[in-house]
């Protein structure tokens, strides 16, 4: 999610935070209710919720994207905003350089406060009202749990980096989630660079998955280590494991199951190091892990069930024996496939969870 503080977006600006303050829509956490819980400005809420509208315009904020990229869709969660939500929204988009995002003033982010007239002068120099719309205008749902959600495809593949997020003319909104790849600018990186070619920052995507029961595995090519066991990928206990489980050669239980996930790198690249992290996953490690490789020539090619087409994949990393709480490296003489890959599939046998997956590389074009 392009927007989420976890990638390291951040709103720079919102013309009013009175029941509550935007930065709640980037929120990695499901939408909270306190019952019965105030401020002394009204009704505590998990969310960015502007006051009644009482003079001319509606309400907006500025987003910087955790990573720049093209956008693919967004959805709105309106969770727990029933009488109260925003009726109608739309997203704008642009590309900012330093200096243009130096005109932005200084953020405060504090609920009960609104942008000043001289603010709102400062920001008209951006002409942010101008910005492309890759999300014309469209009616938001209340809060319930069976209209919350709205998803709006966007109009643009073009590279961004800011967004305008308006709400027409004012109300609440839980989340906003901005889908998406990152766009890295190739041309600054030379061949002999090292890169983690799978990360979310360098265009790695999560295509498919054979289960995600806990944690989605578009966590194993986040930033940073895992924070917990939910910021990572974790399937479900699978129901054909042995009654009594067996050892063979190197210590790798005999399981006929396996869990897989597959990624596409944000760049075509020759495999030269890779890491496992079990970080947090103590009692529900996987017993093993497998990488597999594939080139595709491009992404018309790819559709949905290539992570169950085995005469696609090569292997990249034969299995290993993983360890809980453990980071894992494999160096180059410990990989099976010297030929440039595209995408790559996550074998876990027979099931468990793993924080993050790095797939380190050269690019190559």
């Amino acid at each position: 999610m392009f927007i989420s503080s976890k990638l390291g977006g951040r709103v720079l600006f919102a013309t009013d935070d009175w029941f509550a303050v935007a930065e709640n829509l980037l929120k990695e956490s499901l939408p909270e209710w306190r019952e019965g819980e105030f401020t002394e400005c009204g009704k505590w809420m998990d969310g960015w919720e502007t006051r009644r509208r009482r003079k001319p315009g509606h309400d907006w904020c500025i987003i910087k994207l955790g990573v720049p990229g093209v956008i693919e869709g967004v959805d709105v969660d309106t969770s727990y905003f029933t009488g109260n939500f925003a009726p109608r929204v739309s997203l704008q988009a642009t590309v900012l350089s330093e200096q243009d995002e130096a005109i932005i003033p200084e953020r405060r982010s504090v609920f009960g406060t609104e942008a000043s007239n001289d603010s709102l002068i400062q920001m008209e120099t951006l002409h942010s009202e101008k910005w492309e719309t890759i999300i014309p205008m469209t009616d938001a749902r209340p809060g319930y749990r069976d209209t919350c959600h709205t998803y709006m495809p966007s109009t643009s593949n073009h590279r961004f980096t800011h967004v305008r997020f308006n709400i027409f003319p004012d109300g609440g909104v839980a989340r906003l989630k901005v889908f998406g790849f990152a766009v890295p600018d190739w041309s600054l990186v030379a061949p002999s660079q090292l890169l983690d070619l799978a990360g979310v920052s360098n265009g790695g995507v999560c295509l498919e998955y054979s289960d995600a029961h806990y944690g989605h595995p578009r966590n194993l090519i986040s930033p940073g280590r895992g924070v917990t066991m939910a910021d990572g990928w974790e399937t479900a206990r699978r129901l054909d494991r042995p009654p009594v489980l067996v050892g063979q050669a190197g210590g790798v239980l005999a399981v006929a199951g396996f869990e897989w996930t597959v990624l596409r790198l944000g760049h075509p690249g020759k495999i030269s190091r890779i890491e496992i992290d079990t970080h947090h996953f103590k009692g529900n490690f996987p017993d093993s892990c497998r990488i597999d490789g594939c080139f595709l020539q491009s992404q018309q090619k790819e559709s949905e069930g290539i992570g169950t087409n085995d005469s696609l994949w090569q292997v990249i990393l034969p299995p290993q024996k993983m360890r809980a709480h453990s980071l894992h490296h494999y160096e180059s003489e410990a990989l099976s496939l010297a030929t440039p890959v595209s995408h790559v599939r996550i074998v876990m046998a027979p099931d468990g969870g793993i924080s993050r997956v790095r797939i380190f590389g050269h690019i190559v074009n």
